[in-house]
């Protein structure tokens, strides 16, 4: 059953887009720091203007929909985004009492993001990871068919998917508020652009280092960043998509990549990556800050935040 940008599970892209605004910020260090650091720097990201906060879930890191309670409790207005979470690591009817249960304590400042992560993520946790566009078919089956007795929300919890191939684009138009894409370039948002059309949500990441000097940026993306994402399939594949080869993977990624994936250098060279995105098709761009050892990075967010909240 194909029920794109349907009221029974949230809100339709073109609204939603203009709720949660032109920049938001992804932050993966979120979940392996102490809850009151966490609620520290969430606030901070509020108070900077920033239209949404978004965090990964990782199988040690903390559980995806109990650290969205905690960020929720700790802002008024900061729309609280899974991106993502593990479809394996709960079952649907789990997940759809959970996003329920947080759409209606906070008063629609929840966004559910589901993937269907790695096989090294899903491996560990006991699952056989295989089919991951069937697999999301049939949670989100599963999710729709689920009953919910709790008190609901005035509108259900928007979702949206983790998508980087073409079809699980397609599918996030159909059966979502849209797409949630990683590890991109403004290239691979104006092809998920034409295929999720004009209406659905399109929300990419986008990592960002604030340092201008090349061989000092270049080695910090490798270290912190590129290594990790290069040892999944998923992005790899992703990458030979839009033109990338072995070469560009070889020592920590080439220039070429390390350039296309990560902004670096000043704030105004930041500023002209987000609006490429925008340009291309994006909705909503979700700054990530590489910092050297697992570090917040809440000062780059602090400097960028003048010259990217006042995106049109």
């Amino acid at each position: 059953m194909q029920q794109g940008n349907n009221p029974s599970y949230g809100t339709d892209g073109r609204a939603y887009a203009a709720r949660i605004g032109r920049v938001g910020v992804w932050h993966g260090g979120l979940g392996r720091i102490p809850a009151q650091a966490a609620r520290q720097a969430v606030t901070e990201i509020e108070r900077l203007g920033y239209g949404a906060l978004w965090f990964g879930e990782g199988h040690a890191t903390k559980e995806a929909f109990t650290h969205a309670g905690l960020l929720l409790a700790a802002t008024r207005r900061l729309t609280i985004a899974t991106g993502i979470a593990n479809i394996w690591g709960r079952d649907a009817s789990a997940t759809n009492a959970a996003a329920q249960t947080l759409a209606e304590a906070y008063e629609d400042r929840f966004l559910l993001g589901l993937g269907a992560s790695h096989a090294p993520q899903v491996d560990v946790r006991g699952h056989a990871y295989a089919k991951p566009l069937a697999m999301m078919r049939t949670y989100l089956d599963s999710m729709d068919a689920a009953g919910y007795e709790g008190p609901a929300a005035a509108r259900p919890p928007a979702r949206v998917l983790a998508a980087l191939g073409p079809k699980m684009l397609e599918l996030s138009a159909t059966r979502a508020t849209g797409a949630h894409t990683y590890f991109v370039t403004p290239e691979h948002t104006e092809r998920a652009r034409e295929i999720l059309g004009a209406g659905p949500l399109l929300a990419p990441e986008q990592a960002v280092l604030l340092e201008s000097d090349p061989t000092t940026a270049r080695t910090l993306i490798r270290e912190h960043h590129l290594g990790f994402y290069l040892a999944l399939p998923n992005y790899v594949n992703s990458l030979r998509r839009l033109g990338f080869g072995d070469e560009d993977f070889a020592g920590g990624g080439s220039d070429r990549l390390v350039d296309a994936i990560v902004v670096w250098g000043d704030v105004d060279t930041v500023r002209r990556r987000i609006q490429e995105h925008h340009d291309a098709g994006a909705d909503h761009v979700a700054v990530q800050p590489i910092a050297a050892d697992r570090g917040l990075g809440i000062d780059q967010l602090r400097e960028l935040a003048p010259a990217l909240t006042e995106l049109p």
